[in-house]
């Protein structure tokens, strides 16, 4: 994978993806920025959601599962510490639907210990619970 990133004035930054897609990063107002895109630490953070999100909808796909819902709310603790990178990173996974909560944690395991590439990246501690209809997880991950 390869992409090319170009300074577009004062703080702000522009990309084409590989597939296609117009990306625009900025800074806050009070580093110089416009505030004209999203800092590049929260697109890190969706990143691990949206990886691990279509892993596990793909996952509960391939087991023949239906959600009807699905939200994450992730928290990034960040170091005090130049370069401040992120230490913890903690996704809860609200699912709706029919789905049994054995699978449901297999497929967020899988995710979390072997296919998303976004947050096996990160040399942040990743820790996740979900609840199912509402109902809180049982079962720890």
């Amino acid at each position: 994978m390869k992409t090319t990133i170009n300074w577009e004035g004062k703080m702000a930054f522009g990309s084409v993806t590989p597939s296609g897609h117009e990306l625009k990063m900025d800074a806050a107002p009070e580093v110089g920025g416009e505030n004209s895109g999203p800092r590049p630490t929260e697109l890190l953070l969706n990143a691990v959601a949206g990886c691990t999100g279509i892993d596990i909808i793909s996952i509960l796909h391939k087991m023949r599962l239906e959600p009807t819902g699905f939200t994450m709310d992730v928290e990034g603790e960040r170091a005090d510490d130049h370069p401040k990178k992120f230490t913890k990173v903690h996704i809860h996974y609200s699912l709706e639907g029919e789905l049994p909560e054995d699978k449901v944690v297999r497929a967020i395991k899988l995710s979390k210990d072997t296919y998303c590439s976004v947050s096996h990246s990160l040399s942040a501690e990743i820790s996740v619970s979900y609840s199912i209809n509402g109902k809180k997880g049982e079962q720890s991950i």
